[in-house]
């Protein structure tokens, strides 16, 4: 079966797996860098990650967010049910250029959600649907591939593509965080100008890994396309 893919019995399009998880440890490991670097470079404002996300919350008019320490390392996230911005322990105590610009990253999202921002509501409303598919995509496929049962095939294809389009929307989400972050931080005046070279380079990074994200999820998706049309040859 699937003869056609394979070359001295190995499978080639597990070198599509291979690829994404190379992109996604070189993204890890270059916002990893990059926040190291710039987690020793005190900003000349003093101010904390903690303190500065609370006064461009202000600045926003945001006063319902609550601004919270959560464990970890770059653990840094904004819950749009709660309203909390949780800030990991690298950051709402330190007044690091790379805390400051994560913090502000995260307020980014604060004000997406206060605002009403489209691509953060649309991402917010397929979760469900995209973790959906992520649990049961692969098994769905596999059974299909196991029983002969196209349907399954299908629909294990569809599932697995909500959760690349979940990837999809993701990008532009972030991008336009860290876009008001670098704005907020200039514009408040908590970061200088030379300071800010350094905080977008913190946010670039933490960019790519979404970007990788993507990558690998279409790669995967990929895949089962070219698996699904083995099949439909063989039959």
């Amino acid at each position: 079966m699937y003869g056609y893919r394979y070359y001295w019995g190995f499978d080639w399009t597990y070198l599509l797996l291979v690829i994404g998880m190379l992109l996604s440890l070189a993204a890890s490991g270059r916002v990893k860098s990059t926040f190291a670097r710039y987690k020793g470079v005190r900003s000349a404002s003093g101010l904390t990650g903690a303190m500065a996300a609370q006064r461009i919350l202000r600045a926003a008019g945001i006063f319902d967010v609550q601004i919270v320490r959560i464990r970890g390392s770059l653990t840094d996230h904004y819950d749009p049910r709660s309203k909390q911005l949780a800030l990991s322990d690298d950051v709402y105590d330190s007044s690091s250029l790379a805390a400051v610009g994560v913090a502000a990253h995260e307020c980014g999202h604060a004000i997406q959600h206060a605002t009403g921002y489209g691509p953060l509501q649309f991402r917010s409303a397929i979760v469900p649907v995209a973790n959906f598919g992520a649990n049961l995509s692969w098994p769905l496929f596999v059974a299909g591939l196991i029983f002969s049962i196209q349907p399954l095939i299908t629909a294990g294809i569809v599932l697995f593509s909500l959760a690349v389009l979940f990837q999809l929307v993701t990008l532009p989400v972030e991008i336009n965080a860290s876009s008001r972050a670098l704005k907020n931080l200039q514009g408040l005046g908590i970061l200088g100008q030379n300071e800010i070279k350094g905080a977008r380079k913190v946010l670039s990074a933490a960019a790519l890994t979404y970007v990788a994200a993507l990558a690998s999820s279409i790669l995967q998706l990929l895949r089962l396309l070219i698996l699904a049309g083995g099949r439909r040859r063989d039959d």
